[in-house]
């Protein structure tokens, strides 16, 4: 039995998830909740938020991040990936600094207009 936070909304639902029964949760609140749970332990995933160089703009790094959530173990190679990018302003939000994210179909793009 696993014991997690849920983070899916603020109440922060304390759930028991049962490994050994299908991954069943318990102490959830919404449907969500059971969702995020059993995710959370057969295949856990991020949104992963970070900031690249720029050039040109009002400030000399951009925020940005995944478009959707990549698998956990994929986060440190894919922050590998922006050390070497350098965007030149203009930028706009939503522009795609690095496409398909190590082969899982999730962009970084940009966050903030430079």
């Amino acid at each position: 039995m696993k014991e997690l936070i849920c983070i899916v909304c603020p109440k922060g639902c304390h759930l028991q998830v049962d490994e050994e029964h299908d991954y069943t949760v318990t102490g959830n609140s919404c449907p969500r909740g059971a969702e995020y749970g059993k995710a959370e332990l057969t295949h856990p995933t991020r949104v992963v938020t970070s900031t690249v160089r720029c050039e040109g703009g009002a400030y000399p790094r951009c925020p940005v991040k995944t478009n959707g959530p990549i698998p956990k173990g994929e986060i440190f190679a894919a922050m590998a990936l922006l050390d070497d990018i350098t965007l030149t302003a203009p930028v706009r939000v939503g522009q795609v600094v690095v496409e398909n994210v190590r082969d899982t179909g999730v962009d970084f793009v940009a966050t903030r207009n430079m």
